[in-house]
């Protein structure tokens, strides 16, 4: 093979890869669009606005595809160990900024029903709780597109103090519906809101461990808190 041919394929395979990551890089920036879009929706009480975030969430799929269709492309041309865990972590990477972005389609979706009942002050919890796993996503995005474990880590660390809020929030929601009956239906869909903010965290977490992966491959993640308990919460 000609050096011209050779740098020619090396210049297409990087180009490749660029594309990828870039791609990727763009997928998740519009999924924290879509939770910040979410959140303030819950706030504003603007049903127009979160038919417009549950429908934009297509946009976030077909990416997903054609990063699919990239990773593809890359495998089939005969990857070397480093090459192949780019496109793994492309894989995971991308599937998790789906998920991320179909739960923040599933807070704008139950805002809509909470907009029919009367506002409750815990939305200012609710959207505290979302400002911390928006931070998590483009944090852990800048990490990504540097290949920084050492961010990646404290992105993972960080995840401690999303359970931390989201256990405050669902034992503030229960005490509310135990003292007013009233509130129980609007309280149980800022629950199932805020539980999916909370998942936002875990799958933030989860690109966090795919540039461990990607940079060190199979060596041994470090140990890290896991503080939400609200699954074990008693009444007050």
């Amino acid at each position: 093979m000609s050096t011209d041919m050779h740098d020619h394929i090396v210049k297409s395979h990087d180009e490749e890869h660029k594309r990828l990551l870039d791609e990727t890089l763009r997928m998740g920036e519009m999924a924290a669009s879509q939770l910040e879009a979410a959140l303030d929706v819950v706030e504003r009480r603007d049903d127009k606005a979160a038919e417009r975030i549950i429908a934009n969430d297509e946009a976030i799929d077909a990416l997903e595809q054609e990063i699919s269709h990239d990773v593809m492309k890359l495998a089939l041309r005969g990857p070397l160990a480093r090459d192949l865990r780019e496109i793994l972590a492309a894989i995971r990477i991308a599937s998790d900024i789906e998920r991320i972005g179909d739960y923040a389609a599933n807070v704008a979706k139950r805002s809509t029903a909470l907009n029919l009942m009367p506002a409750l002050p815990h939305v200012a919890g609710l959207h505290a709780l979302g400002t911390l796993a928006v931070k998590q996503v483009r944090d852990v995005l800048a990490a990504y597109r540097d290949s920084d474990i050492e961010a990646a880590q404290r992105i993972r660390e960080r995840d401690a103090e999303i359970d931390v809020a989201y256990t405050g929030l669902f034992r503030e929601l229960l005490t509310y519906m135990m003292e007013d009956a009233r509130s129980i239906t609007a309280c149980t869909h800022l629950l199932f809101m805020a539980k999916n903010i909370e998942r936002i965290g875990d799958h933030a977490t989860n690109i966090a461990e795919n540039i461990w992966f990607l940079v060190r491959g199979e060596d041994e993640l470090p140990p890290r808190e896991k503080r939400d308990d609200s699954s074990t919460t008693t009444s007050p």
